[in-house]
């Protein structure tokens, strides 16, 4: 699992860096998940995880502020998740979740995506059960024994532990996203996540090759140049750039 989420790391890395739009989609993002479960983020863990990931990527604080005023008041917007599979160039399986206050105007835009690089939008289910949906924690630590004792302690269902260099990684269900990581901080105290995320993880990888490479970039550049586009996972391996 780890070699899968590594290779998604480093091919994702790109795609972060060309969300242009990087406010308003953790702004949108924040309220969604204060609406849905509280504005304090002492009570309502992924707000907490969410705003600290906002802020290792720089969101200022007012962006995060006026999305909570927003998610406390009524009225406003009225987004809802949507998620759309398919598959994008050489053949890679590719999920896309977004958040929409127009989901028919999101479903045109996102199969725009798709049909400009000659790609295939599938059914829901259509590549999803080709993935993992885990939560995934990591942080430094060298006590591996101690973080699975305590992840069992608290009845975690945990998929799998690895260490690198002292950075320890717990993968799990996205279901027991919350459990496991109040045990970890009931364990260790406030922890610095060094990744604090739910993520569909790939169970294999297509290698992308030759002319799709190029066509897979752009796939990836128009599907993060739309606003309603929150992630985008997929299963391709990309060739390694020369250094």
């Amino acid at each position: 699992m780890g070699r899968a989420f590594q290779n998604r790391k480093e091919s994702m890395a790109k795609t972060a860096a060309a969300k242009t739009k990087v406010y308003s989609k953790y702004g949108r993002e924040i309220y969604v998940v204060a609406k849905q479960g509280g504005t304090d983020p002492a009570g309502n863990l992924s707000l907490r995880g969410l705003i600290e990931r906002a802020k290792k990527d720089q969101v200022p604080s007012h962006v995060i502020d006026k999305a909570l005023d927003k998610a406390s008041g009524v009225g406003g917007e009225d987004f809802s998740a949507a998620r759309y599979e398919g598959f994008g160039p050489g053949n890679c399986m590719v999920i896309i979740d977004c958040l929409t206050d127009n989901p028919n105007r999101t479903f045109g835009d996102v199969r725009a995506c798709f049909t400009k690089t000659k790609c295939k939008i599938g059914t829901p289910g259509s590549v999803s059960h080709m993935f993992d949906h885990c939560a995934i924690l990591a942080f430094t630590s060298e006590d591996e024994e101690g973080v699975l004792e305590a992840l069992m302690e608290a009845d975690v269902d945990v998929t799998d532990i690895e260490n690198e260099d002292g950075l320890l990684t717990v993968f799990a269900p996205h279901t027991e996203y919350a459990k496991a990581k109040q045990a970890l901080i009931d364990a260790y105290g406030e922890l610095d996540f060094e990744v604090d995320e739910i993520q569909f993880v790939p169970q294999t990888t297509t290698p992308i090759e030759g002319d799709d490479v190029a066509m897979f970039e752009k796939f990836l550049d128009m599907l993060n140049e739309l606003d309603d586009v929150q992630n985008v996972f997929h299963n391709a391996e990309l060739p390694e750039q020369p250094e």
